[in-house]
């Protein structure tokens, strides 16, 4: 029997449309499931980008032709093998009315609340009990913990090139403050807080003021925030004559914490607003 990543691969060799239309449109199906992920974690905690993955959500754009999905009043133009996923009750999952779009092959865990507008790329995952709240964004292939609130306006980057790399990584119990953004390939561990405000990117450094230490991006391993930290926006001043004279200061995301019963009270809304 011929596996669903076999069938993805065969697609780079392939010039019929109507079977690779077909191959997409399973591949999607297990996307949505969570059967297949853009990213795995292993038993030691690293995570892993599936880059065959990847290459089916690339082969859906490349197969694809414009088309028009029609909502109403409103009108939208897209690749046709790429349209809005629907969703029942019965799917557990509350999408309150207001403009939120989830994309095909974006896997939504029962539990999930979203509110409006936001928007779910094609690859994400997101999994039970996530709130993503109003104008936040889950970039494709970003992989959603349980649990994660994502408040108003947060921006969570996805990779879907280059292939190899790991996408934007949100594990388990994080909260990401309003207008936050995290991008190239960070990984966020479990029960972190990231303050409203905060920009992490792969040129970021982070500076962890309870054990001295500084994160980075290196060119084996992404930028990553500890478990339990609590980064808030920050600032250093730059260097040279020209930026000392006019004291200027560059964003330096800082650790100040790690999370305890004070931090975890803060964010007890979260369980009283479900």
């Amino acid at each position: 029997m011929v596996t669903i990543e076999e069938r993805v691969n065969a697609l780079g060799t392939t010039a019929d449309r109507m079977e690779a239309v077909k191959t997409i449109g399973l591949f999607l199906a297990e996307l949505e499931h969570g059967n297949i992920r853009a990213a795995t974690r292993d038993e030691d905690g690293i995570w892993h980008a599936q880059g065959w993955v990847k290459e089916g959500i690339l082969a859906a754009f490349r197969f694809g032709v414009p088309a028009e999905f029609a909502s109403g009043a409103l009108s939208f133009i897209d690749k046709d093998t790429i349209p809005v996923r629907r969703f029942h009750p019965q799917d557990g999952v509350r999408i309150v009315p207001g403009g939120s779009s989830i994309r095909r092959g974006a896997f939504i865990a029962k539990g999930v609340v979203m509110m409006p507008p936001a928007f779910v790329n094609v690859g994400a995952y997101v999994d039970e009990d996530t709130m993503i709240d109003s104008h936040a964004l889950v970039g494709s292939c970003a992989q959603i913990g349980k649990r994660v609130h994502l408040s108003a306006a947060a921006q969570i980057g996805g990779v879907l090139e280059p292939i190899g790399n790991v996408p934007v990584i949100i594990e388990d119990d994080v909260v990401v403050g309003g207008n936050a953004g995290i991008y190239e390939g960070t990984i966020v561990r479990t029960r972190a807080v990231i303050g409203a405000g905060v920009v992490l990117t792969g040129s970021t450094p982070v500076y962890d003021l309870v054990r001295g230490q500084i994160y980075r991006r290196t060119a084996e391993h992404p930028l990553e925030i500890p478990y339990g930290a609590v980064v808030v926006p920050g600032s250093r001043p730059m260097k040279g004559a020209f930026a000392e004279q006019h004291q200027l200061h560059i964003a330096s995301p800082m650790i100040v914490k790690y999370r305890d019963e004070k931090t975890d009270s803060a964010t007890a809304l979260e369980e009283a607003l479900r």
